[in-house]
């Protein structure tokens, strides 16, 4: 029994993922397939969203994947192909995007908010520190404390 689910298991975890691309869009040239499917592994399924072209079976991936063969064919390359295709859909297409302004500020403006939240507690712990806490002593509470002083 142990062995077989030993054998289960590792057929489970041995599979590879299977890719969506059909045989009718693979490219007779394998160095431009490879490239194609280089470029769609980069590409976000944008109805999928959490998956590239390459693994979605949506129908515009499927769409996208023929776009990126297509631009192939017709000699662009890898970068004027995702040129292409960000001019058509927007940055959110890249499932790495490009480096630029808004991405610096997209990834450093939560660093930003936490070191400015720490420095403002760290001010306001200090300013707090140096103020007294509580009432000054009576005048009955003051006689006493002196008599216990002198003891």
């Amino acid at each position: 029994m142990m062995r077989r689910l030993l054998l289960v298991l590792a057929l489970m975890l041995s599979a590879t993922p299977a890719f969506a691309v059909n045989p009718d869009e693979v490219l007779a040239d394998p160095a431009l397939e490879a490239r194609a499917r280089t470029l769609s592994a980069e590409l976000r399924c944008m109805v999928c969203q959490n998956q590239s072209i390459d693994d979605s079976n949506a129908e515009l991936a499927k769409d996208l994947r023929l776009l990126v063969r297509e631009r192939i064919k017709d000699g662009d390359s890898d970068e004027e192909v995702l040129d292409y295709i960000v001019s058509r859909y927007g940055e959110f297409v890249l499932l790495k995007p490009r480096f630029s302004i808004k991405t610096v500020l997209l990834w450093g403006a939560p660093v930003l908010l936490v070191l400015a939240g720490g420095l403002s507690l760290l001010v306001f712990a200090r300013r707090r520190s140096g103020k007294p806490t509580g009432s000054k002593l009576t005048a009955d509470e003051q006689a006493r404390l002196n008599e216990l002083l002198k003891k």
